[in-house]
């Protein structure tokens, strides 16, 4: 038998009948003294083979009288080795994932409470402190940089290979709990880039991938404003997938989880995402309420980003989102006034950024019968497109290519049709 399989066949055993709870219980006084700091999910795990009890192995023989020593405790792979098995996969034969609402709906799982303490004060190879966090950190805000100005699709190999091969060895290495903490935070933000740059790429199956690893990740660090951001990633992306029972689910996850933090720029992020998912499920009521909530939060938030990825949620995006739930919603007057006070008042300097924008405004300008201002409008997007490797302006090529059949012959049309034939594949 299993270590799980003997653990049931004990706890059944017991008379009066011992629960998965009542275990929990009588292991955490067993280890603490008091109950209330292990649940019924952890037992529940032992039991079905998810994971092995370690750090709980000598509780586990006290409190059942058993003796598991001569067991198998070989252990399912765990967060860090399944996103490292991920990376090796995606740079070695970029093999294709389909997306799929299962996917997003897999980070609602609970996390490996013990995840770090497990990793933390074992021998290895390398001594790991706060320098080598800060390493990682200083990376992907570089990495990060480049990506939001040309697109996911520059320098994700990049982000993977540092993943695969220096964070790995860290994550092998040597650190205290304290320590393990941050770099497992810190490696969250990592993968939640690579999830955002396959993502801007056209992978979304991947993405989703690396986001559920980035949600683990944040949550066994016990970082909630990371874990919340890896599920407005996923949620986000069931919306465009049109998989939107899931988003909506994920969304509120994602608000819930981030509701009770201080950050109002993290507020606005979050509330938008649900707002947004509720706009495409047709919940106007729910939309509408939340873009309020999330107005106020963005007005009380400081200009200048702050250290964390919600931090970087700046003014001219929350005008950028907004924009097109209104337009989601069928508002295209005040769709159009977000998406300029985007562009006019906020400035959004990121190429990528502002050529999305663009593409978004002159449809909404389109869709209000000003052609003219619309044309004009995706001359500008295309000026600010050069460049730039990003499935979002690719889509926002295919959606103008689309419409300008159906638009008076003009010099400003014929313009955008050479330039978008120059710009397509040979």
């Amino acid at each position: 038998m299993t270590i799980g399989e003997r653990i049931r066949a004990a706890r059944e055993a017991r008379r009066p009948r011992c629960s998965q709870q009542r275990l929990a219980d009588e292991l955490s006084v067993a280890r603490w003294g008091k109950s209330g700091f292990l649940d019924r999910q952890q037992v529940y795990r032992w039991e079905t083979e998810r994971r092995v009890p370690k750090e709980w192995l000598q509780f586990i023989e006290q409190v059942l009288h058993l003796d598991l020593s001569e067991d198998n405790e070989t252990q399912l792979a765990d967060t860090v080795t399944s996103v490292m098995l991920l990376g090796g996969t995606d740079v070695d034969r970029r093999q294709f994932l389909a997306a799929s609402a299962a996917v997003g709906l897999a980070a609602l799982d609970l996390p490996d409470a013990e995840a770090v303490t497990r990793r933390a004060n074992r021998p290895g190879p390398v001594a790991v402190g706060m320098g080598e966090v800060s390493a990682v950190r200083t990376m992907t805000t570089t990495l990060g940089d480049a990506a939001s100005e040309l697109g996911g699709g520059h320098a994700r190999h990049l982000a993977v290979r540092y993943l695969t091969l220096d964070v790995k060895r860290w994550l092998d290495g040597r650190y205290t709990d304290k320590v393990g903490r941050e770099l497992f935070a810190a490696t969250s933000e990592l993968v939640h880039l690579i999830g955002w740059m396959a993502r801007d790429e056209g992978n979304q199956g991947l993405s989703q991938k690396y986001n559920v690893y980035s949600f683990r990740l944040a949550a066994e660090a016990g970082e909630n404003e990371l874990a919340a951001t890896a599920l407005r990633g996923l949620a986000d992306q069931a919306i465009d997938l049109g998989h939107i029972p899931t988003a909506v689910r994920l969304a509120e996850a994602c608000e819930q989880r981030g509701s009770k933090l201080a950050n109002p720029k993290a507020l606005a992020y979050y509330r938008n995402t649900f707002a947004r998912a509720a706009a495409a499920d047709g919940d106007r009521t729910t939309a509408t309420k939340l873009l309020t909530f999330s107005q106020t939060a963005i007005e009380n938030a400081p200009a200048l980003p702050g250290q964390s990825w919600a931090s970087h949620y700046s003014h001219g995006r929350w005008a950028h989102e907004s924009g097109m739930i209104h337009a989601q919603m069928g508002d295209l007057t005040a769709a159009e006034e977000h998406l300029h006070l985007a562009l006019d008042i906020h400035g959004l300097d990121r190429k990528r950024t502002r050529a999305i924008v663009l593409a978004d405004l002159g449809h909404v300008q389109l869709k209000r019968g000003n052609t003219t201002q619309a044309l004009a409008t995706w001359i500008d997007f295309l000026n600010c497109a050069d460049g730039v490797q990003s499935v979002r302006i690719n889509d926002g090529l295919t959606n103008i290519t689309a419409r300008l059949p159906h638009i008076p012959d003009t010099t400003a049309t014929q313009e955008l049709k050479e330039r978008l034939a120059a710009r397509a594949p040979a």
